[in-house]
């Protein structure tokens, strides 16, 4: 059985630590040897791609049968481990050459996973197996429901057009891939102005550099509506490369729904989503800003409008009126390590499971402020590790997440492959003698993202295509959403809500969580 308090001992210890990160080491990133500089991903990605012409041209010459589906799925693990991985150092790793790089292989997988989508050999492969009712009959329930997503695929990326338009969606594929990566790098840019521009009474919520003002953000959180405003207006400033970029990318995403069969890009997106077609997430998050809007008018501001810089704000504004929470009284007491206690404690209580901060080893990791986490169950072991990348550093994206970096499955020796995920937060590092204090929205967002983390590591299926998080992503948000609840329940915080440095106990009653306002970004 874990010991929370050992736990928290080797989380607060290794917070200590400054892990080398020297390239010369022969551990690569994540413990994948070729990883050790940027040219690695080259190596890594060729040996995907080997794999995947070994593993097609055995999944359309082997008779029809479990093997097939477990072909594709080898087939879809081999690939998934290399553009998953990648997927995520593009936008992590501090280092300019190992993000260029996994860019690169991002947009080489990417463009293979569209052309295997269209190959119609593999596809009639699988079309073997799901027409051949004596074969089915043999399959378990779990293996047919995983041959009849693998055909979806197919089918979403217009297999059934004829050889031309084929070759188009895969053109058009590739396009929004590049289009897609060129837009998310250029929006994510911080834009610099003239600080005469600005008020001088909301200048200093900003960072000045002479006579410049830098906005890298969106400052959502702020109270002040102005400088809300001007973050939204000056960070999303129109960038005419990039509007241009945006429209090329809209256009061909609908040009992409309309010729493979879909009225728009929004219904191809949710076809098999718990969702099904735009129209019911309309009618949800109508709700959302009537109360949104409601709160504006009580704010006496000049414009009662409920505008796009406000949402996140007002979300915030609902929770603190209805339960009177101000996050610098409750922050003293979330401190980052008193939270991962609690979570720990709450994982135990429910399933029997329980953290174990690890040492990595060198050049695992790309960043010194990482930590590593096993998660152990009590009787049945280890079933996979965690990266937590919790801190805010200059070039990271400011915007809390779940990458899984690889899928759980169990392998053709019978071993099971131990999913490998990163949760990357924007929290306040620690200064001085202060730990990381967390706002009661970060709390919220920390459970919410563990959740993520947890569904990757308890969803133990046969087949990485459908382990944890690689569901409808509607239904991928219900384990975090649960997370939120835990998150704002008074039994839970009372066992872990101290205050960093008294040790009093927190008596806040309840926290509501974002979740009963349905617009969030997850």
């Amino acid at each position: 059985m874990g010991d929370v308090q050992t736990f928290w001992k080797g989380f607060v210890l290794l917070c200590k630590i400054k892990v080398s990160l020297s390239p010369l080491c022969s551990q690569g990133l994540f413990g994948v040897p070729e990883l050790s500089g940027p040219a690695g991903f080259q190596m890594a990605q060729h040996q995907a791609l080997r794999e995947a012409e070994f593993l097609v041209h055995k999944a359309c010459t082997h008779p029809p049968g479990a093997v097939t589906v477990e072909t594709f799925d080898q087939l879809s693990d081999s690939l998934c481990r290399v553009a998953d991985l990648a997927d995520f150092i593009k936008v992590a790793h501090p280092d300019a050459a190992f993000r260029e790089a996994a860019e690169r292989t991002c947009v080489e997988i990417g463009t293979l996973v569209e052309i295997l989508n269209t190959n119609v050999d593999l596809c009639q492969s699988l079309k073997n197996l799901l027409g051949n009712e004596a074969v089915l009959a043999t399959l378990d329930s779990d293996t047919r429901r995983v041959a009849e997503l693998f055909m979806f695929d197919f089918e979403i990326s217009g297999i059934h057009l004829d050889e031309s338009k084929r070759s188009k969606a895969v053109a058009l594929n590739v396009k929004l891939l590049d289009l897609y990566h060129e837009f998310l790098s250029g929006s994510q840019l911080p834009n610099a102005i003239d600080k005469q521009v600005l008020p001088e009474h909301i200048r200093h919520c900003f960072s000045i550099d002479g006579n410049r003002v830098q906005i890298g953000g969106l400052h959502a959180d702020s109270p002040n509506e102005l400088v809300r405003e001007a973050a939204y207006k000056i960070f999303l400033y129109p960038n005419t490369s990039l509007l241009l970029c945006l429209d090329e990318l809209l256009a061909g995403r609908h040009e992409l729904a309309t010729l493979v069969g879909y009225e728009s890009f929004a219904h191809r997106a949710l076809k098999g989503t718990m969702a099904k077609t735009p129209g019911k997430i309309n009618r949800a998050t109508s709700r959302d800003f009537k109360m949104m809007k409601e709160m504006k008018k009580k704010t006496h501001t000049t414009n009662p409008e409920v505008m796009p810089w406000d949402h996140a704000y007002l979300s915030s504004a609902i929770r603190t009126e209805m339960f009177n929470i101000d996050p610098s009284i409750y922050s003293p007491y979330f401190s980052l390590g008193a939270c991962m206690e609690g979570l720990n404690r709450l994982f135990m209580q429910l399933v029997g499971v329980y953290f174990q901060a690890e040492q990595p080893k060198m050049g695992e990791l790309w960043s010194e402020d990482v930590r590593k986490l096993a998660v152990v169950h009590e009787t049945e072991g280890l079933l996979g590790y965690i990266y937590c990348d919790f801190f805010r550093r200059p070039d990271k994206p400011h915007q809390d997440c779940h990458f899984t970096i690889r899928g759980g499955r169990l392998r053709e020796d019978g071993v099971y492959q131990l999913p490998v995920v990163v949760l990357m937060l924007s929290l306040p590092p620690p200064s001085g003698r202060t730990p990381s204090l967390l706002t009661p929205s970060m709390v919220e967002n920390l459970f919410h993202e563990m959740g993520h983390a947890m569904h990757s590591m308890l969803g133990r299926t046969l087949y990485q295509h459908v382990t944890g998080t690689r569901c409808s992503t509607d239904f991928a948000e219900v384990p975090s959403i649960l997370m939120e609840y835990f998150a704002s329940d008074y039994r839970v915080l009372s066992q872990f809500a101290r205050h960093y440095q008294t040790g009093e106990v927190c008596l806040v009653p309840s926290i509501l969580p974002s979740s009963s306002l349905c617009l969030r970004i997850c």
